[in-house]
């Protein structure tokens, strides 16, 4: 990925309309691999939220701060719309930059697993 250094906006999903998780990073393809290992910790940990639904480039990383915060206030309806406009099937977009495909557990892992 050419721009994986740019300031990214990304959502995380824990199967097809599962868990969500908004984010915001200069280097998406590493934020990625933390997600997908456990280590970035935290709510995406414990929601096993690992695949990479939707994620958009910005120039500068205070407009992508400036779009997270706004994404962050939006209803889940308008979080689901966003993903299924760019990514109607839900795939994990992680795979298309060499990341393995998952395994996903249909269960919704808390903190009690």
């Amino acid at each position: 990925m050419a721009r994986d250094f740019a300031p990214m906006v990304y959502l995380m999903a824990s199967r097809r309309n599962g868990t969500l998780y908004v984010g915001v990073t200069s280097n998406l393809l590493k934020r990625v691999a933390q997600h997908r290992q456990g280590t970035f910790g935290g709510f995406t940990e414990a929601y096993a939220v690992k695949m990479l639904v939707w994620f958009e480039p910005h120039v500068e990383m205070a407009s992508a701060i400036l779009r997270e915060k706004r994404i962050k206030k939006w209803r889940r309806t308008l979080k689901l719309e966003l993903i299924e406009t760019a990514n109607p099937d839900w795939r994990d977009l992680a795979t298309d930059y060499g990341f393995e495909p998952l395994h996903l557990d249909s269960r919704v892992r808390g903190n009690d697993s």
